[in-house]
């Protein structure tokens, strides 16, 4: 809902403030100690902003404040290559944790290899694991703490599992959640509760597997104390062969952190560069939107999470989104030579479909400062496949940004959006960084307001009575908010029914 609109709370608010305060405004002169008494209801810039300030101190500042969170995002398509070997160099390149953010989503996709085997057969959880332990190692290694070995420990149900945090490690809710299938039964790892508890700096948040398709979640540990974390839940989508087999759709994890809701979205789409493909992608989009759902469990605590994707506030969406150059090959790498990016730009399909209304209409994706990274001839090769003379064997194929990550709402800047160059597959890895705002609780009780200190730093003394109750005696809009908050509460959860 719109906040301006006069139905909203903020907007009800607006309303009664502006009415009493110009009542006021008639039989007193200004105060020049009161910086409210500048506020008017004239459509003046200056006032404009003034009430936008003021409002959005009201809705913030009583029980919350803006927080800054670093959120590194990437994406990489590793062609069904298993973490072995010089790996751990290329990903400490490629995740760069020197410069510590505070959570780090990575998306993979091919982790496994797409054949018949794999993409109808039972899932295999190996590589998800072993994705996860060189993730870790990478993660909490350049802090100096110690790696701690894994041990499988099978579970006969089809419920996820999460390991609880005592109390005095952490100051509200929070579950871990990891996913994957074995044989029969669903597993959970016993170096899960390791990372959770451990003394490693970064924990393992989430983690979901969907044949090739591969999300994993991880978060300083310091913030699991400090911020009240919940409702973290995981979500896949197959839309690939007839629609429904999971060589390509999506893996999604959704979570809070305080009053802020996340979805992250790791997705790999049709691939292609036929004329038409690009549409083929755009029905998997929208396929993943409409099915993709965190539904609420009887386990849920009394605080409501997003159903959907775009119930979320902040929605960051990554992968081999395929989508290729409407540019014949030569003249493509040309450009490419050249480092034209922006000519180069203006042929690409995934922003043509944005500026056409086909897809991802609204969504944000950075300035492209940097070579198409797809398709190199083989591991441990800068050349791109193809070209002229061609190869024996080799696949002709347009370089392109086939690998992506966009972002969506409200409180999200970006700081950086580029590629490393390992050498490991025929992808090259994508990263963003960003910086974004959550709304925090200001009380060391996360859902607790004290009310006299909080009022009275966004609202004069003489304004707090009325708006506690009105004339009548009845409560106001102040006063039904101040008594939800007092009367939330908090309460560790996890969904057991995807």
């Amino acid at each position: 809902m719109d906040d301006m609109s006069p139905k909203s709370s903020s907007g009800r608010f607006r309303k009664w403030f502006k009415r009493k305060h110009k009542n006021k405004q008639k039989h007193k002169q200004p105060d020049p100690y009161n910086y409210l008494d500048g506020l008017s209801d004239g459509e003046d810039e200056g006032d404009y902003i003034m009430e936008d300030v003021y409002i959005s101190s009201f809705e913030m500042d009583p029980c919350t404040s803006a927080n800054e969170l670093r959120i590194f995002v990437g994406t990489w398509n590793v062609a069904g290559r298993s973490p072995v070997g010089s790996l751990a160099v290329d990903l400490e390149e490629w995740l760069k944790p020197q410069d510590a953010a505070d959570i780090y989503v990575l998306g993979f996709q091919e982790i496994v290899p797409l054949k018949t085997r794999t993409v109808i057969g039972v899932e295999d959880p190996t590589e998800a694991t072993n994705w996860n332990l060189l993730i870790g190692k990478t993660l909490n290694e350049n802090f100096g703490c110690p790696w701690l070995t894994p041990m499988l420990n099978p579970v006969s149900s089809d419920n996820y599992q999460y390991v609880k945090v005592p109390d005095c490690e952490r100051r509200a809710s929070f579950s871990g959640v990891i996913d994957s299938t074995l044989m029969r039964g669903r597993w959970i790892t016993q170096y899960h509760q390791q990372l959770v508890l451990g003394g490693s700096k970064y924990k393992l948040m989430a983690s979901k597997k969907m044949v090739g398709v591969f999300i994993s979640v991880w978060m300083k540990k310091e913030l699991l104390k400090k911020y009240c974390v919940s409702n973290v839940k995981v979500s896949s989508v197959a839309c690939g062969i007839m629609g429904y087999l999971g060589n390509k759709g999506s893996v999604s994890v959704s979570m809070s952190i305080e009053g802020t809701s996340f979805c992250f979205i790791g997705a790999h789409l049709a691939s292609g560069e036929k004329n038409g493909d690009e549409g083929r992608r755009n029905r998997q989009v929208s396929e993943i939107f409409k099915r993709t759902s965190f539904p609420r469990s009887a386990k849920d605590d009394d605080n409501r999470h997003p159903l959907t994707i775009f119930g979320h506030d902040q929605i960051f969406w990554f992968g081999d989104l395929n989508y290729r150059l409407d540019l014949e090959d030569n003249l493509a790498r040309d450009l490419i030579k050249k480092q034209d990016w922006k000519a180069l730009q203006g042929f690409d399909q995934l922003r043509k479909e944005q500026e056409d209304g086909g897809v991802f209409e609204g969504w944000r994706e950075g300035n492209i400062k940097f070579a198409p990274t797809y398709k190199y001839s083989s591991s441990n090769c800068n050349r791109y496949s193809g070209g002229l003379p061609n190869r024996s064997g080799e696949k002709q194929r347009t370089p392109a940004w086939c690998d992506r990550i966009l972002w969506y709402g409200k409180g999200v800047k970006l700081l950086s959006y580029f590629r490393s160059e390992s050498k490991f597959s025929d992808h090259r890895p994508v990263s963003a960084q960003f910086s974004t705002q959550i709304e925090v609780m200001k009380s060391t009780n996360s859902r607790f307001l004290d009310k006299e200190t909080n009022f009275h730093n966004i609202m004069p003394p003489e304004q707090i009575g009325p708006s506690i109750n009105n004339e009548e005696g009845k409560p106001t809009l102040l006063s039904l908010i101040v008594k939800d908050t007092e009367s939330s509460s908090t309460h560790m959860q996890v969904d057991t029914n995807y």
